[in-house]
């Protein structure tokens, strides 16, 4: 039950903040001249060629694309080749996609944290103030397959023998599909490997890791190297946003919407990081947004980046100090002051997405 309710909470939830808009809340994005949709019709009948040449041709590209994997633009012209052409009910489309994220990190939290944890932790994710992008943004699908990933594995470390090495080789196959969305979406193995030697199963990356590199070898094979797309997006943020937006102040700004983005759990769910067997869900996006901050490479736009992270970063404010142990009261006020956050965003703040 808690599957459903979670599933067809947080799709209402980002579906009313989007309608908001009416019906340009759900077309906005993809009809913007920056998004991936641009792209499809450049594709025409020919993908496998736009995939070959999807690194050598960057330069052409919608800014979303030139700093993505080639995964949403062939997405897109697949729905659209499957009949689905109205722009609304492809953004209705996206979202329905998107929303998987929650019924698949409560999945994760009750195996790892306990039944009573994830209820508690239901309310915040169902409310959550980042469900203002995931209408949005062809990013949630990263969210879906991050969180898929992260399931999979934690499914991988309750199971022996065959049935645990095929939950290991899904859980990298769903991070290998994100990879081909998103070059950041690798950072949530991280996670998935904390989980392996956290339950003293490391043997099972060996399997992760091939089923990692099977999507990203057949889009190889297909034409599309993964680390040539990789340093393709690199140059183009050197040449096109880095002399634009300074790394010091924008990195403040990227900051700032984190903690309006993931809300205010984030606080309590860092200072329990080392007292709850949830740490390793923080640990792929934690490392994430410390390295994006680091290298310089937080200058906006993180509210679309780093949507596959925020799920994960505040459930140890709500997971017990061990499994099984006393969980702390619903954190309702703090999932009443996110939704309100959303709220304000959505409907006060000029919002261009």
């Amino acid at each position: 039950m808690l599957v459903i309710v979670s599933y067809c909470g947080l799709l209402l939830w980002s579906v009313g903040l989007a309608y908001v808009d009416g019906a340009d809340g759900f077309t906005r994005a993809l009809l913007s001249p920056d998004s991936y949709l641009t792209d499809v019709t450049a594709m025409g009948d020919h993908p496998w060629e736009y995939l070959r040449a999807y690194t050598a041709t960057a330069a052409e590209k919608s800014i979303a694309s030139r700093g993505h994997p080639p995964g949403p633009v062939m997405l897109l012209w697949a729905l659209q080749r499957a009949g689905l052409t109205d722009h609304l009910l492809l953004g209705l489309a996206v979202t329905a996609l998107g929303a998987l994220v929650a019924p698949l990190v409560l999945s994760a939290v009750r195996e790892v944290c306990g039944e009573a944890a994830a209820r508690s932790y239901a309310p915040l994710l169902l409310l959550a103030t980042w469900a203002v992008w995931l209408a949005v943004s062809i990013d949630a699908l990263v969210g879906t397959l991050g969180a898929a990933t992260i399931a999979a594995g934690v499914r991988a470390t309750i199971r022996h023998g065959t049935r645990a090495l095929a939950w290991s080789l899904v859980s990298g196959i769903a991070l290998g599909t994100a990879a081909l969305f998103s070059y950041a979406a690798a950072w949530l193995g991280l996670t998935v490997v904390c989980l392996n030697f956290a339950r003293r199963r490391a043997a099972l990356n060996w399997a992760g890791g091939l089923g990692v590199l099977l999507p990203v070898l057949a889009a190889w094979a297909a034409g599309f190297n993964w680390l040539d797309g990789l340093l393709s997006a690199h140059n183009d943020f050197a040449v096109r946003v880095e002399p634009a937006r300074p790394a010091l102040p924008w990195a403040a700004i990227s900051l700032v919407a984190l903690l309006l983005a993931a809300g205010p759990a984030l606080v309590p769910g860092i200072r329990k990081l080392r007292n709850t067997p949830g740490w390793p869900f923080l640990a792929g996006a934690g490392a994430a947004v410390v390295f994006s901050v680091a290298a310089g490479l937080a200058r906006g736009g993180i509210e679309h980046a780093w949507l596959a992270y925020f799920p994960w970063l505040t459930v140890a404010a709500v997971a017990p100090e061990q499994r099984g142990g006393p969980i702390p009261p619903p954190p309702l006020v703090l999932a009443g002051v996110g939704a309100l956050t959303a709220v304000v965003v959505e409907a006060v703040l000029a919002t261009p997405w």
